[in-house]
């Protein structure tokens, strides 16, 4: 069986032609990377990205820079060929699980292909993970070679890409754990967790009246952090009572009555204790305030 033969556009790289290789080393067990603009070595290849003039799938062609390009999403975030190779390859990459290979499209794709195709509207301001992957390119001032250097951004792009499907699924798996966990408390207003999920997008989707978290830290006690009144706000739905300011160890014993307490902090969003139970009693003292 011949080697399977890859090629992109030699020269200067961007991140949608990088990420698409990162994606093909997940896909195939191997091939030959070319880096070239030579029309017969394009024609002639397995797959072909970012070059050729030419988007087909089905022939393994994901180009963009022809005329009238290779479509948009419904957000109408053009597709550069990151996007278009993420199409046909993203769903398998994430197990098919639909939800994560969107959260993957809609957190990195996407902003990759709009920074490419000149779409900036929408996309966040700072050193962009496109900047990140231009910066592999040699400068003025060095002698290195650009296949080298592509080939030292295409390893970093394919970490990074296993790394944000990881995190979607997390995140994905944490949004179902959280749901339940609201639906089965014996009080609304205190959530538990049998282990620590990130859960304020979800907690404040799904419930109102939801006041406190309870969940086990990784240091091995139990945590009671306040409901913000929206992600990211310093604003709590209830604060932790006031008189619990700052206190740790005896001094947090002697106000709780709790023999395992161990801290409130300062900001009086998060207190906690040695154990589920004392964490608990906490909630219940918050919830009398």
């Amino acid at each position: 069986m011949s080697e399977i033969t890859v090629v992109t556009h030699n020269g200067n790289f961007h991140a949608d032609d990088v990420f698409s290789i990162a994606v093909l080393k997940h896909v195939l067990p191997t091939f030959k990377l070319v880096r070239t603009r030579d029309k017969a070595l394009i024609e002639g290849a397995d797959f072909v990205i970012d070059v050729g003039g030419e988007y087909d799938p089905e022939t393994n062609r994901f180009d963009h820079h022809q005329r009238g390009g290779a479509g948009e999403r419904e957000n109408g975030i053009p597709f550069s060929s990151f996007g278009l190779v993420w199409k046909k390859y993203g769903l398998a990459l994430c197990d098919d699980n639909q939800a994560v290979a969107d959260r993957v499209d809609s957190g990195l794709v996407s902003t990759i292909d709009a920074i490419d195709c000149g779409h900036v509207e929408g996309v966040s301001k700072g050193i962009s993970l496109s900047q990140t992957i231009s910066m592999f390119n040699p400068t003025w001032e060095e002698e290195s070679n650009f296949d080298t250097c592509f080939d030292e951004a295409v390893e970093f792009a394919a970490r990074m890409l296993i790394r944000f499907i990881a995190s979607a699924h997390g995140s994905v798996n944490a949004k179902e754990i959280v749901a339940k966990a609201i639906e089965s408390a014996e009080d609304a207003r205190v959530i538990v967790l049998e282990k620590y999920t990130p859960w304020k997008k979800t907690v404040h989707i799904l419930s109102s009246d939801a006041l406190y978290m309870v969940y086990p830290s990784h240091s091995g006690q139990w945590i009671l952090q306040t409901v913000p009144v929206e992600p990211g706000s310093f604003e709590d739905r209830k604060s932790l009572p006031k008189a619990w300011s700052g206190l740790s160890d005896e001094a947090f014993v002697d106000e709780t009555g709790i023999d395992d307490a161990v801290f409130c902090h300062n900001g009086l969003f998060i207190a906690g204790t040695k154990s589920f139970e004392s964490t608990m009693k906490l909630a219940a003292m918050a919830l009398a305030e």
